[in-house]
This record gives structure tokens, C-alpha cells and sequence, in this order.
């Protein structure tokens, strides 16, 4: 942050009696959307949420409607961070932003440190996983507040239809490598399965863990949306490594569960199924979705880093290439070559 917005919030956080005096400030996290900052005055500890630099993709990143969904889960089983203050775009900062409380605990990525690094606490932290997943689908949203903020009805197949157009060629169509499993999608969309607070991006990384191994806190809420809740199961089993397969961008941030004690993607489903009484008969067309929805969105965000705009860390076609194969596999489609133009 530069010296006059970390004045800025310094004086938003005294006003509000979070923070006072000179302000410690550190980047937060391991995702390549909003941005995330632990912020200290030595006393008191809040953390930031803001967006990334502009230009930002239209509807994208609204900083206040992810707090908002956080304060209509604040007082349900789901944990999460309570939000503390909010100000919109020009009121303190060039962006909107938030701040919430600061949860403390582990965030497991790639390693499970001690003391919960033991196999029946792996598998309790996996267990805890599909348990608050469960938690959240079971949330009465509209009671919650949350009438407006999706469309459940014909939620899959608009899905579908609103990623597809990120990527899509002048005539509408997908770019040939995406064809296959697009074709198989358009195919085979399922009735959805109910309508559910949705989380869209939940994995390993996106929660802090209590000393128990139970969830202290759901993180990352930017993708929120009412849906079909077997989207959120397709993606965190997507989300999941396995054994002697190739690793996504994703499951690369989440390697700490090939570790001994962590269930199975197998387990996990069936937990949830017990759980919720759902039927995962179509899972496999949630969790291909969830993959090609990932290689849509890296290749919109490689396009962009090619032309200087956006996160960097997107430039690299083989991400793109990861997460397709992945669709293919999981679709059960032959993994096809592609031509040395598309590498």
C-alpha cells in the first residue's frame, strides 16, 4: 500500500475504533482475485479485503456484496468472520472494501503443520470440510436475507451459458480445445439439484482450521451466489488431489490432503450424501463443470495478462491446459493434443 492509502485507512480504522497509531500491514492469502491484508497496530488485529488494481472485469470483485453475504451467514452454523466496516468506492480508498475480524488459526495449503498433523486429525479436518459444506447448503437463505442474490432456477445450464461467453470466438462459439467438454456439458445438464447459499470456490485453502480440526472460519466469499448446491461439492472434490494424478492449479494448493489421514474424494462424497440425503448420481457432470469452468476463467484471465492487464500470474497457458485435461478426464473424454500454436 502507498503511504497516503495506508493514511487513509489508518484514519478509517481510528474513527472506528479498530486500530490506532501507526498500522502494520501484510498481504494475506494464496489466491489471485480480491486481495486480502492482515492489519496490526500492534494491539488490535482486522483484516482488509479489497480488490485487485483496475480495470476490473464488469461485475466482478463487488467487495460489498461478498460482505454482505458474510453478515447473513454470521448468525447461522456456517463460521465466518464477523465484518467490522465497510465503505464504498471513493469514500476512504479508489476501490470499495471491508474490514471483518481477524480469526485465528492455521490455513492448510500444502503441508498440515502441528499440531494437527497426525492421521486421525487429517481425517477429522476432511470430515469437518463436507460437515460445514453440509452447514452451509442447510442455510435457510431466505430467511437469511438472501432472496435477491441469486437465480437457482435454470441455475446450470445459465451457468454454463454465461462462461462460455468469456472465452467464445467472434461467431460465439468455444476455441477448440474447450469444444469437447463444452459439447458434453451442453449435453448432459441436470435438473438442479435444489437451490442453496453457494459458495463457489470452496477448498482446503479457502477456510482456517480450529486445534480441534473442526472449521473456525470460512474464507473468500466473492463468488457467493444461491445456486444449485452440488455445484459447491463438484468443485471442492475437484479441488481435492489424487494419488499418481496430475496436479491443477487448485489441487496444487491443496496438496497437504494426499497426506495420510485425509479421506478420499470418494469418502468425502459419501459423507456429504449422508449428510444431506442427496443424490450424487450426476456428480461427475458437477465436478467436470467446476474444471471447465476453471480452464474458462484462466484462459479469460491469460488473455488479459498477455495484453499487460491483470494479474501476471495468469500468462501461462499450461494452467489453462492443466484444468482442461482435468474436465476431459473427469467427462471421461479422450485428452486430445492440441496444436503447438495453442500451448
Amino acid at each position: 500500500m502507498t503511504p497516503e492509502v495506508l493514511h487513509a485507512l489508518a484514519r478509517f480504522l481510528a474513527e472506528r475504533g479498530l486500530c490506532a497509531g501507526d498500522l502494520d500491514v501484510r498481504r494475506i492469502g494464496d489466491g489471485h482475485s480480491n486481495l486480502t491484508y492482515l492489519v496490526s497496530d500492534g494491539t488490535h488485529r482486522v483484516v482488509v479485503r479489497r480488490p485487485p488494481p483496475p480495470p476490473t472485469p464488469p461485475g466482478a470483485h463487488d467487495m460489498l456484496r461478498e460482505a454482505g453475504f458474510l453478515e447473513a451467514l454470521r448468525h447461522t452454523p456456517v463460521p465466518v468472520p464477523t465484518v467490522l466496516a465497510a465503505a464504498e468506492a471513493g469514500e476512504v480508498l479508489d476501490v470499495p472494501f471491508y474490514v471483518m475480524s481477524f480469526t485465528e488459526g492455521p490455513v492448510v495449503t500444502t503441508e498440515t503443520p502441528a499440531p494437527l498433523a497426525t492421521p486421525a486429525l487429517r481425517r477429522r479436518i476432511g470430515e469437518a470440510l463436507v460437515d460445514t459444506l453440509a452447514d452451509l447448503h442447510a442455510v435457510d437463505w431466505r430467511a437469511a436475507g438472501l432472496g435477491e442474490r441469486g437465480r437457482p432456477d435454470g441455475f446450470n445450464a445459465r451457468h454454463l451459458r454465461r462462461m462460455s461467453r468469456l472465452v467464445a470466438d467472434p461467431d460465439g462459439g468455444p476455441p477448440p480445445h474447450f469444444a469437447a467438454v463444452q459439447s458434453w456439458l451442453a449435453a448432459h445438464v441436470p435438473a438442479e439439484s435444489g437451490a442453496a447459499v453457494v459458495h463457489n470456490d470452496y477448498r482446503i485453502g479457502n477456510v482456517i482450521l480450529a486445534p480441534d480440526g473442526t472449521v473456525a472460519a470460512v474464507l473468500d466469499w466473492e463468488l457467493a451466489t444461491i445456486g444449485d448446491p452440488l455445484f459447491d461439492v463438484g468443485y471442492f472434490l475437484a479441488s481435492v488431489p489424487a494419488p499418481d494424478s496430475p496436479l491443477t492449479p487448485t489441487q496444487a494448493m491443496g496438496t497437504a490432503m494426499l497426506e495420510e489421514g485425509y479421506p478420499t474424494r470418494a469418502e468425502l462424497a459419501a459423507r456429504y450424501a449422508r449428510r444431506t440425503g442427496r443424490d450424487l448420481t450426476d456428480l461427475s457432470w458437477y465436478t467436470t463443470l467446476a474444471l471447465w469452468k476453471l480452464a474458462v476463467l484462466y484462459e479469460y484471465g491469460r488473455r488479459r495478462a498477455v495484453h499487460g492487464e491483470g494479474d501476471p500470474y495468469y500468462a501461462d497457458a499450461r494452467l489453462v491446459r492443466s484444468f482442461l485435461d482435468a474436465a476431459h478426464r473427469a467427462a471421461a473424454l479422450p485428452v486430445p493434443e492440441l496444436a503447438e500454436e495453442s500451448r
